[in-house]
């Protein structure tokens, strides 16, 4: 991937053609009539975000945010472990979760020096237990980190709700939005089981992760996944992913952790495959995602049905309210 960043780079910028003024005009009537060769399907690619190896760097939000070029969102503390950036917003595409898990008997030895000082003990450093002599027997003293982004589903909720046609399936099988087609009416924030999308504050539309679609064409890894120093985020094509995901998995197995599995690896009866999918160590809803997702699509035929038998029932009722009030 190196060399062919280098080989980019090398690149000469070309421009478009000067046009005469005629030319432009007849440009502007024609263009929004046209429609432009759909692009080839490639490989369907997608993350596979390996939680038991995340430290928590945030590297990733860092070259998420350094390439698309999105704002800061400045530098307050939220009281949640390490944690400033909170969610997933439209200005924040890859958010990574800090997760404390201690049992109370654990942190309740967990003694500061201000503390001691404030009782008239002697304080010293051999009198404070720091958070790296917690024993990691106990499940419940550890803790747990996640990237999240967006999970780019096979058949994405968000996709079926959009009304203009701003969210589209690319060439990649990757859910992308197109800022300059939306409308900000937020049915597709509405529709997401997993709260990825918001609107922008500035400019109304919608934005989400893009899996770097602008890197993907130029044959390049997504800028996350190549910042990552532990390599707890992968990329590829989508079935190389899984058999990579699951031999993780039964490594895991063999090693003592039995509770590791993947969320979104495969459908369920309720939601799509995800082509961003994880490897996880505890309930899906202990790192903030639904335990079992669903997709609000098939609820519709229950939807209409019941809106036709309500507005049938309400001229029925409004017919004999006017009969019987008939002198």
């Amino acid at each position: 991937m190196a060399s062919r960043e280098h080989e980019l780079s090398a690149l000469h910028q070309i421009s478009d053609p000067p046009r005469g003024q005629l030319a432009e005009l007849l440009r502007r009537l024609i263009y929004p009539f046209q429609r432009g060769e759909a692009p080839k399907p490639q490989t369907p690619t997608g993350f596979y975000t390996d939680t038991t190896v995340c430290i928590g760097c945030k590297a990733c939000e860092v070259a998420c945010k350094q390439w698309n070029q999105l704002p800061s969102d400045g530098f307050n503390w939220s009281g949640n472990s390490y944690d400033n950036t909170n969610e997933l917003s439209a200005t924040t595409w890859r958010h990574v979760k800090f997760i404390e898990q201690f049992s109370h008997e654990s942190t309740s030895t967990l003694t500061s020096l201000e503390q001691l000082a404030s009782l008239g003990q002697p304080a010293s450093l051999d009198q404070v237990t720091s958070l790296d002599t917690v024993s990691n027997e106990s499940p419940l003293n550890r803790w747990l980190m996640m990237s999240d982004h967006c999970k780019h589903c096979l058949a994405a909720p968000c996709h079926q709700a959009c009304p203009t046609g701003a969210i589209i399936q690319n060439e990649f099988e990757n859910v992308y939005i197109q800022a300059d087609i939306c409308n900000g009416c937020s049915c597709c924030i509405a529709a997401c089981p997993f709260g990825v999308i918001t609107r922008d504050r500035v400019g109304g539309h919608s934005h989400k992760c893009t899996l770097c679609y602008d890197r993907q064409r130029d044959g390049l890894e997504p800028a996350c996944a190549k910042a990552c120093p532990t390599q707890s985020i992968h990329f590829g094509p989508v079935e190389e992913l899984r058999e990579q995901a699951r031999k993780r998995v039964e490594q895991l197995h063999q090693r003592g952790v039995p509770q590791a599995y993947l969320y979104g690896d495969v459908p369920s009866e309720t939601y799509s495959e995800m082509h961003s999918f994880y490897l996880l160590v505890d309930r899906p809803s202990v790192y903030g995602l639904p335990d079992a997702p669903f997709n609000p699509w098939l609820h519709m035929m229950g939807d209409y049905v019941r809106s036709v038998a309500g507005g049938l029932a309400a001229i029925g009722v409004l017919l004999v309210v006017v009969f019987l009030l008939k002198p």
